[in-house]
């Protein structure tokens, strides 16, 4: 059946995705990058990702471009020769590191998309829901749960809150869902549960060792 492809409204203007550099052995993980691409234009969303061209960010990324709304990469210089292969799309934004990216990121994103990845993709999930609960943001976070790829992790973290480790209000700051027309829904309707270590602060980057200029609270 042909994907209906009907513009919708959404209060998201960008979304943020985290993804592998690799495709991964399976096909359903690139089924599921051209299917977040997809389900991003037809909400009329733009992409922030991480300038790669090659495995799920280069799907999604020729996804989003090829549906006529604009994707912006942003990819540290040292990363390029690597994750950058013939013609990237979109507008690239080189940075110094690996700092400035996630900030970059962040500060261009309305919200935040897990697809399946490694450890950089970990890493730049666990930051963003880090600030969550910091008060640094209160942007929707993610998981499109591929195949069940990130059971594992939603059980440690349900055993870090019987533990005691995350409050249950915070184990809210993640949403995860299988499809991206489901993940996407629950985003629009996320309304922040957990009480902010630091309520009301103006956080600025400059506090966790970022430049002054990467400010990510709304």
């Amino acid at each position: 059946m042909e994907r209906d492809m009907e513009m919708k409204q959404s209060k998201f203007k960008r979304i943020c995705v985290f993804c592998g550099s690799s495709p991964g052995k399976k096909n359903s993980y690139r089924e599921a990058a051209i299917d977040l691409g997809r389900e991003l234009v037809s909400r009329n969303i733009d992409l922030v990702y991480g300038g790669g061209s090659i495995g799920l960010m280069g799907l999604i990324s020729q996804a989003v471009f090829d549906g006529g709304r604009h994707v912006i990469g942003v990819i540290p210089k040292t990363l390029m020769p690597r994750e950058i292969t013939g013609e990237t799309v979109g507008e690239v934004k080189a940075v110094s590191d690996m700092h400035q990216r996630k900030a970059e990121m962040a500060r261009q994103s309305d919200a935040f998309i897990a697809l399946p990845g490694g450890y950089g993709t970990l890493e730049e999930l666990l930051e963003v829901i880090t600030w969550a609960q910091l008060g640094i943001h209160d942007k929707p976070v993610g998981l499109l749960n591929v195949d069940g790829y990130y059971n594992s992790l939603l059980s440690f973290i349900d055993k870090a809150v019987e533990e005691g480790f995350i409050s249950p209000n915070a184990r809210h700051i993640i949403l995860s869902a299988p499809t991206a027309q489901d993940l996407v829904k629950y985003m629009e309707e996320y309304e922040p549960q957990h009480e902010r270590v630091a309520p009301k602060l103006n956080w600025e980057m400059e506090q966790l060792g970022y430049p002054a200029k990467y400010e990510v609270s709304r």
